[in-house]
């Protein structure tokens, strides 16, 4: 199975994509073939694990991660994505992805990579230097599954003043072989750092660089597998496809459950929930792009102007009508968030994050008649404890903290301040190394 960018012909095996991340070219690698997945063969209930084994079985064939592919899907979904029902609403269940060690579902891809990639660097002298950029809940994850384990550094960068307390404690608590970064800008700026930090070719001559972001395929592809689980366990209940409804802010997570449908999983629409960075809601209703700077929200995670995957996107539907035509786009501004929070806890008595809220509000707004065609999917995507300083003065009671992240609490924080410039962030690699 190989792998080619989407600005150009090079073309790597599964390994060597995800050792690289970023193509050398500035392109994102996506399949140069689709595989005949048999998804309707794959096994039903719990067993995510077993399910993103088999799903993942035609990417690594042939690949040297391929003997590795039930010990590396057992080690990153050891933990549940529930696929629960709304109460008081028949045609709607929300799949819950916050259920691993930092409460985000970005634990599933992170642990995968870090699975992946600790076995391709076993033996190996020179040390592997993921750069890692986080509008909030991907640093905490990438830190947590690379933490202390042999031949890996990470450096996190995130936006200073622009993350929760929470997310901050989960970017900044680890040490050892994890660097943490406050960059005195925006997510996009932290981005274009590790962009440019690949491109540079005396940094790449320094430094083996590799990115932990979802333009990395080893995040994007483990992805996929929840929503092959979750769309067959709808179908198999209700004999229907389901539809989703995504948070989205880098087209990550979007981008997953898109290839899942294209490789036969039993997935209708697909939502993709915005909050106020409005590049793709406007690119899909105008027809023309126009990447901008990310605007502050109460949906930190998703504050992005320069989505990445939207590359992804665009090599399987170039233009903007035939984007359209495979997905939909809502834009949530924050008072909306606040009352959808509000609004949803007194009526079923759940705690959303502003993410999830994010995507109940677009859910809520879609006209009757597509609600009511159904099954649909809610994701929730991250632990409302992440933003108890935003959730709890809304619906009026604490939010319960899990014992995963209660623990961070008590770490001490290690962070440095860098301006957002090539040569800051070179002058940390230095050091660190």
């Amino acid at each position: 199975m190989q792998f080619v960018s989407t600005r150009g012909k090079e073309q790597v095996s599964l390994s060597t994509a995800i050792t690289q991340g970023l193509a050398a070219d500035g392109g994102l690698f996506v399949p140069v073939t689709w595989p005949a997945a048999a998804v309707a063969q794959l096994p039903a209930g719990d067993n995510l694990a077993q399910v993103a084994e088999k799903f993942l079985e035609p990417f690594a064939r042939g690949d040297a991660l391929a003997p590795h592919l039930a010990a590396i899907t057992a080690e990153a979904f050891n933990f549940p994505a529930p696929l629960l029902p709304l109460r008081d609403e028949a045609r709607l269940s929300v799949l819950e992805l916050f259920h691993g060690p930092t409460a985000a579902f970005k634990d599933f891809g992170a642990r995968f990579l870090a699975a992946a990639l600790t076995r391709l660097r076993a033996g190996l002298q020179r040390p592997l230097r993921i750069l890692v950029a986080t509008s909030g809940d991907t640093g905490g994850a990438v830190a947590a599954a690379f933490h202390r384990r042999p031949g890996v550094q990470v450096t996190v960068l995130f936006p200073k003043g622009l993350v929760s307390p929470t997310q901050q404690q989960q970017l900044t608590c680890w040490g050892d072989n994890v660097q943490s970064l406050a960059v005195r800008g925006s997510f996009d700026d932290c981005q274009a750092l590790v962009k440019q930090a690949f491109l540079d070719p005396a940094l790449r001559s320094e430094f083996e660089l590799s990115s932990a972001n979802s333009i990395n395929l080893g995040r994007l592809l483990p992805q996929a597998a929840y929503y092959v689980a979750a769309s067959l366990t709808v179908q198999r209940q209700t004999g229907a496809p389901a539809s989703f409804v995504i948070p989205s802010g880098n087209l990550g997570n979007s981008t997953a459950c898109v290839w899942a449908r294209r490789l036969g999983a039993p997935i209708e629409e697909i939502v993709l929930a915005h909050n106020a960075n409005r590049t793709v809601p406007d690119y899909l209703s105008e027809g023309v792009l126009r990447m901008r700077a990310s605007v502050p929200t109460l949906a930190s995670a998703m504050d992005v102007g320069s989505p990445s995957n939207l590359e992804r996107l665009s090599a399987l539907y170039p233009d903007a009508v035939s984007l359209g035509a495979a997905v939909s786009a809502v834009s949530v501004e924050d008072n909306a968030i606040r009352a959808r929070i509000r609004a949803d806890h007194d009526r079923y008595g759940v705690i959303w994050c502003p993410h999830t809220a994010t995507a109940a509000e677009a859910w809520a707004r879609l006209p009757a008649a597509r609600r009511e065609r159904g099954p649909w999917v809610l994701v929730a995507t991250a632990h409302p404890a992440k933003f108890r300083e935003i959730v709890e003065p809304l619906i009026g009671r604490p939010v319960p903290v899990p014992v995963n992240l209660a623990r961070l609490f008590e770490l001490p924080a290690q962070y440095a301040e860098i301006d957002p410039t090539l040569a800051a962030l070179r002058g940390r690699l230095a050091e660190a190394a």
